[in-house]
């Protein structure tokens, strides 16, 4: 492989860097919101891209051992307001009824869902082995290092940011278990560079929803 074929196999963990290195500890609360509003649709494509994968892999037992944690599953259940005891759902089901739990004006919603649905299509505009092999990135290490930088954000007594951080935490803890953990299930997916564009699309997510987050600045790493 040459040099600029191995780059271009490993943008992705730049792109991963840089969302972790946005300016999440500054965060106020309904900036907070908004995050988890881009988040939401992040989560809809993650579950599509999900079915898309057992599609092509329709007997690999671990993609279905995966697709069993994230869809139709009581992992999430219970938690105040969102799930009852033994409940079932999709991960993005749980997202949206953690959404309900703090309302926004309807003209903010309007702008959340143009953008959301323009996010959508542009991803579901890449090719599909590109969004199935974006699995494996986001499962085996990807995700869990955005949630745990996305997690210094300050915390707020608010029953959706609440949820949202049960959510992410629990997510952290499903990738990252060594005994038939999230990110081994998915490793059958070798990524290369055709995920970037879906990395790409994650950070400017994220952006468009909650503008304040910037890249940290050189001398505020060096203060930290």
């Amino acid at each position: 492989m040459s040099t600029l074929a191995a780059l271009q196999d490993h943008a992705h963990e730049r792109l991963i860097a840089e969302i972790c290195d946005l300016d999440w500890k500054k965060l106020t609360e309904s900036e907070m919101i908004s995050v988890a509003w881009g988040y939401y649709y992040f989560s809809i494509q993650f579950r599509e891209n999900l079915e898309i994968a057992c599609d092509f892999y329709p007997e690999d037992a671990d993609l279905i051992e995966l697709k069993a944690g994230e869809c139709d599953t009581d992992n999430l259940s219970p938690f105040p307001g969102v799930s009852a005891p033994g409940e079932r759902m999709d991960h993005d089901e749980f997202m949206r009824r953690l959404l309900a739990l703090a309302p926004i004006p309807t003209e903010q919603r309007e702008t959340f869902a143009a953008l959301g649905e323009r996010y959508l299509q542009e991803i579901r505009d890449i090719d599909p082995m590109a969004r199935a092999l974006s699995i494996s990135s986001y499962e085996d290490g990807g995700l869990s290092a955005v949630f745990t930088a996305m997690l210094t954000a300050p915390e707020y007594d608010n029953p959706a940011l609440n949820a949202f951080r049960f959510f992410l935490s629990e997510h952290i803890r499903f990738d990252s278990d060594p005994d038939g953990g999230h990110g081994s299930l998915a490793r059958r997916l070798v990524p290369d560079a055709t995920i970037v564009p879906l990395w790409t699309a994650f950070k400017q997510l994220f952006v468009d929803f909650t503008p304040s987050l910037k890249q940290a600045s050189l001398c505020d790493l060096v203060r930290e």
